[in-house]
Order: C-alpha cells, then structure tokens, then sequence
C-alpha cells in the first residue's frame, strides 16, 4: 500500500479481509477509498443506494425499507441500514435463518432506536414496503456448498410478487443478479437497478470531488 500510494492521488480498495481499508488507511497519507471489506461494509454502494431512493421517492424521511436475501454476508446492507438509520427508517429483514443480519448490528441500531423486525415471510411486510432491497446470495461466501444449495434459491422476485406490492414502491439490488429478480421484472417501472447503476456513476464521480477537494 505504501508503494502504491506513491504513483496516485486516490487508493480504492476492494479487499477480502473485512476491516482491510481501516487497516490500509493506518498506514497510507494518500486518501483510502473502502470499495467493500469482506463481509464488513459498503459505504460507497449505500451513498448511491441513498441517492438512489432520494431520486426515485423523492425523500428519505420515515420510509419502510425491506432487506431481502443475505443480509448476513452482505455488506451492502451493512452499509445501508446504518444510513437509513439517520433518516427514521423501518428496517425489515428478511432472511434464510442462516443468512439472518449480524445481531451486532441489530443491537447497535437498537441503542439508536431504530425500529427494527426479523423474519423469512416477504408476503407478511411486502404490503407496507417504500423501498424492496433485494441481495443475492453469494456462493464464495459459503464454506458449505450445502448450505450453499439450501438457500440460494429461498427467494425469487417474480411480476406476481411485484403485483402484490404498493404501487409507488421502489425495486433496489447492488448487482449482479443470480436469479433473485425475474427478468421480466426489468420492465416494472418500480424496477431501478439499472437506473441505480447510472446513479452510482454520479455518487462516485462527487465522492472522488469531496476527496480531492475539487468539490
């Protein structure tokens, strides 16, 4: 890292070993951007995951947001919860017992009063959903290739399901996609995982702005 700080103005690190970044950040004077750790966190995936939201409801304040797929594994989620935390946020998770959300976060965002409800029935909070996050469930992530086959196909995002759900929700998921969102899903106008692609184009362009301090 300390040779590589010294060809370039920006380093973006995308590592293994969650807390690799912090690590990397302890030992570099140029800035450290954390492109994802491990299982640890996301933090550039849920900047645009916000702007994401913003731009599709038009506010951030007080929305229900429902977590689907690996939330245990997933740092996007991670990231994002803790996010949506400082605008009031419901946070629904809903998981494959094995794939539940780290109890370290729920409790963490407990001590901040964030309401907060676990489960593996998409149909029980779909109806009260603003924002369906969608993750897939990640195959390198499982030591197991058992416990792997048990739960990859646990949840799939049909037009049926889209049919049951509010009219003005917004469809989200970080990408790629292995099989949890139907295609035909694509053409749902509350489907914005590409348009979410696009928005993180803008994010980063400004966060390497802010950091270069071309903001």
């Amino acid at each position: 890292m300390r040779t590589l700080e010294a060809y370039v103005d920006v380093i973006i690190l995308r590592h293994p070993e969650t807390g690799a970044a912090a690590t990397a950040a302890r030992y570099c004077q140029k800035p450290i951007i954390n492109a994802g750790d491990g299982t640890g966190e996301h933090p550039t995936q849920a900047l645009l995951d916000l702007f994401t939201i913003r731009e599709e409801l038009g506010r951030l304040e007080g929305l229900t947001v429902t977590m689907l797929g690996d939330l245990k594994y997933g740092r996007t989620v991670h990231s994002l919860a803790r996010l949506l935390a400082l605008y009031g946020a419901k946070l629904n998770y809903v998981s494959p017992e094995i794939l539940r959300m780290p109890a370290s976060l729920i409790e963490e965002l407990k001590a901040r009063g964030v309401p907060q409800q676990e489960g593996s029935d998409l149909e029980a909070v779909l109806g009260q959903t603003n924002v369906l996050y969608v993750t897939r469930v990640q195959k390198e992530r499982f030591e197991n290739l058992d416990d792997y086959e048990k739960v990859r196909g646990a949840y799939t995002i049909t037009t049926e399901t889209m049919s049951r759900a509010p009219e003005h929700m917004v469809l989200m998921h970080p990408l790629p996609r292995v099989g949890e969102i139907d295609i035909q899903v694509d053409h749902d106008p509350r489907a914005a995982y590409f348009r979410q692609v696009e928005y993180g184009l803008y994010v980063r362009m400004a966060l390497l702005a802010m950091v270069l301090g071309k903001a």
